[in-house]
């Protein structure tokens, strides 16, 4: 009997030293998942080599990444004319990274630092903030004056007005080489160009520029375009607009105009009208004979 009480309490004094240690490696396991989380988030900014907001000050995005003030002083323009406009598709803590940008009227560029091979993602931040129509601004991104990364690239055309777009380019650098699609360009004293070239269809422009190690499975992309094809949710199903509904939907400019015959009863006498018209010459030649 005296050993059967001693099993009971050896045994609840197990549970008792159990369940500490059970809630203890929960919080352990927290603590580590967390950790990866925030050391995940981490990486993505040391990841990044270069950042620049051109034409504006220096920022620190969503995701920890530090753009520097836009470097270049006496070439082309610095603007901040998109800040009258809430850009699409991006954080709105973010929004200053599409809203100033660096403009010229001849071909103008960045120097980047690389110093190690792998591989690279390069990104462009792009949005159009004062034309309202395509083929408007239309110009191509060299890199090293060798190699096309962006042909006729025009940003209405691709997104629309107040719209971010991001152009990514992913390389390789190996032994002092830039390898892209196929084709290859030699950096220059640890350096690499990043030229946007003049056209005939106003001037090249850029809003801010991004060099990171990796891949672009890496990279967070901007949020999908909304699908402007889908018809508008309809609140109210009545069956005899039904003919109404199925016609596009357009916004004519000015009040709907009054149809000038609604009211007339024309359409409905014209038969009565016709038979009145063919009696007549009949009863007169009736009356002859």
């Amino acid at each position: 009997m005296m050993g059967h009480k001693i099993t009971k309490v050896l045994v609840r004094s197990k549970t008792k030293l159990l369940l500490p240690s059970w809630f203890q490696f929960i919080f352990i396991l927290t603590c580590v998942h967390l950790d990866l989380v925030s050391s995940g988030e981490k990486s993505l900014a040391e990841e990044v080599i270069y950042a620049i907001n051109a034409g504006g000050e220096s920022h620190v995005d969503t995701y920890g990444i530090k753009y520097q003030r836009d470097p270049l002083r006496s070439v082309g323009t610095a603007s901040d004319y998109g800040k009258q406009l809430l850009i699409g598709r991006v954080a709105e803590d973010d929004q200053i990274l599409y809203q100033t940008e660096r403009y010229h009227s001849s071909t103008f560029g960045y120097d980047i630092p690389v110093s190690e091979d792998g591989w690279y993602l390069l990104v462009l931040k792009f949005s159009e903030v004062y034309f309202n129509a395509p083929n408007m601004k239309v110009f191509d991104v060299v890199l090293n004056g060798d190699l096309t990364i962006a042909s006729d690239l025009d940003v209405f055309e691709r997104v629309g007005r107040g719209v971010a777009h991001d152009e990514y380019i992913e390389f390789e650098v190996k032994s002092g080489k830039i390898l892209f699609e196929g084709d290859e360009t030699e950096l220059t004293r640890g350096k690499m160009r990043v030229e946007f070239i003049k056209s005939y269809r106003d001037n090249p422009k850029v809003n801010a520029i991004i060099l990171t190690k990796g891949r672009l499975s890496d990279w967070p992309q901007l949020l999908p375009l909304p699908n402007h094809d889908e018809p508008d949710e309809i609140e109210d199903s009545d069956p005899d607009d039904s003919m109404e509904d199925s016609k596009p939907s357009r916004k004519p400019s000015g009040p709907k105009t009054r149809d000038p015959y609604e009211n007339e009863e024309s359409p409905a006498m014209l038969p009565i009208f016709v038979a009145i018209g063919a009696f007549i010459p009949l009863v007169f030649c009736m009356c002859k004979l």
